[in-house]
């Protein structure tokens, strides 16, 4: 028999005091207050209205339709909410205990299938993930390696550095992620073939753009250029042996090899790029670019290592005075020329390195006026003569690399300067008379100096190190 107050509906027989609060329907019966209470403790799962007050005898008939009333439009709600949040599940791990959190995709479908489709093109045999998070009926944003923006959806960051991954080619449906800030791709093998023509200058929105060492090779496409709000450019490889940095003709050779990505213009490459901070194309091949590669406008770093880089080291580099990386190393094709003075005013520089690049005359008298100038590398400039350089103002140099160059004279003043001094190179030509003099500043290196195989000099203050 079912009460009419209740509208027909089974009732919920009254839950007895030790039965750990189990509920069970029961088929029929009258519908009390514990029976209602049962009712939404069945239907509302984690929500106790125990203390919800006891209605009195005399008004126990209208507490029970208000019971009633609410304990159904609350089941009607939850019906509809859990409808709307079907779609997915999160996990959340709670000093150990695992709860479920309903939520909705954040990700567009279009996007998730898109993503997927470039898993579709991996190869993951010797790579150190396998995407496992990447599954259909989950939502992207969650993946690994993926970022979503919280308010639209639209996936902003794709970021897979150092899968080792490897492809036969860059998937066109990477070009669909077109919502995309952030890109990286390097340290994966993306199979040795050409880079896409087209496809770039859809990420419009692209910050960050990182395709060093990944297997890519062919002229860097075009709608690089068009890529206005980049901050971030690196194309470089740096997949290379370090005997490159001794052999200079097996490393010319190395540079103008097919495998290589390379660009008729350096400065048709950059001249859009009004927002750049940071360009890294070590061992992008430049040397159809001819002399016109002077005004880059990164901001704070350009590293053009083993560009085949011709012509003289421009002037308008001077303007660039925020700069702290500056590396030209390994350019040999740079037409011989002075030190360029300009650089020793860069107030923020931190990096210098111009091995290999052509560098002669008597090296300027100044001092860097960097207080945080850390590595200076002029090795590999045989024609550079003259007294050390200037470290008067420097208090953080680690690194002094001046193998197979031709200084005279270390200069008294910069002992004091080398406290921090981690690794320093003398090796190649220089005289025992430049060794000694620069003995007797009292530098102390923990690992020792390091000396090229060549040099067979061997000054008064190495006679206790031992190679």
């Amino acid at each position: 028999m079912t009460d009419r107050r209740s509208g027909g509906r089974p009732g919920c027989r009254q839950l007895g005091k030790e039965e750990d609060r189990s509920l069970a329907l029961s088929a029929g019966g009258g519908v009390g207050r514990e029976d209602c209470v049962a009712r939404m403790k069945f239907c509302l799962g984690m929500i106790d209205i125990d203390t919800i007050p006891t209605a009195t005898d005399q008004s126990l008939s209208a507490h029970t339709d208000y019971m009633a009333s609410v304990g159904w439009a609350l089941l009607l709600f939850l019906a509809q909410l859990q409808t709307l949040l079907s779609t997915s599940i999160v996990h959340h791990a709670d000093a150990g205990n695992l709860t479920h959190l309903p939520v909705p995709f954040l990700c567009h479908p279009e996007q998730t299938k898109a993503l997927l489709q470039l898993k579709k093109s991996f190869s993951f045999l010797g790579s150190t993930t396998r995407l496992l998070s990447w599954r259909n009926g989950t939502d992207c944003c969650l993946w690994e390696g993926v970022g979503c923006d919280t308010s639209s959806g639209q996936v902003t960051i794709l970021d897979l550095n150092n899968r080792r991954l490897s492809s036969h080619s860059l998937d066109p449906a990477l070009f669909s992620l077109v919502y995309l800030q952030r890109l990286d791709l390097s340290m994966n093998d993306l199979g040795g073939y050409i880079i896409p023509a087209t496809g770039f200058e859809r990420f419009t929105f692209l910050t960050h753009l990182n395709l060093s060492s990944s297997g890519l090779y062919g002229q860097i496409p075009i709608g690089i250029n068009k890529l206005v709000n980049l901050l971030s450019l690196d194309l470089s490889n740096r997949d290379y042996d370090t005997d490159y940095y001794y052999d200079v003709f097996s490393y010319s050779t190395y540079y103008h090899s097919s495998n290589t990505l390379w660009q008729s213009n350096f400065d048709t490459l950059v001249a859009n790029l009004s927002n750049l901070r940071e360009l890294y194309l070590d061992l992008v091949d430049f040397s159809r670019s001819g002399e016109e590669w002077g005004e880059s406008l990164a901001t704070s770093v350009l590293s053009l290592d083993g560009c085949g880089l011709t012509g003289p080291i421009p002037n308008s580099l001077s303007r660039l005075d925020s700069l702290t990386t500056i590396s030209l190393q390994r350019n040999y094709g740079i037409t011989p020329g002075p030190f360029p003075e300009f650089f020793m005013d860069f107030l923020n520089l931190t990096v210098l390195q111009l091995s290999g690049v052509n560098l002669m005359g008597r090296f300027p008298s100044g001092s860097f006026k960097s207080k945080n100038l850390r590595v200076l590398d002029l090795s590999w400039n045989q024609n550079l003569l003259g007294n050390l350089p200037n470290f008067s103002n420097v208090s953080s140099l680690d690194t002094l690399l001046l193998d197979w160059t031709s200084f005279s004279y270390a200069r008294p003043m910069i002992s004091r300067n080398f406290t921090s001094l981690k690794e320093l190179r003398l090796g190649g030509n220089f005289s025992a008379d430049f060794l000694n003099s620069f003995g007797r500043l009292g530098v102390s290196i923990p690992s020792g100096p390091q000396f090229g195989r060549n040099n067979r000099v061997r000054p008064n203050f190495l006679m206790d190190w031992t190679p």
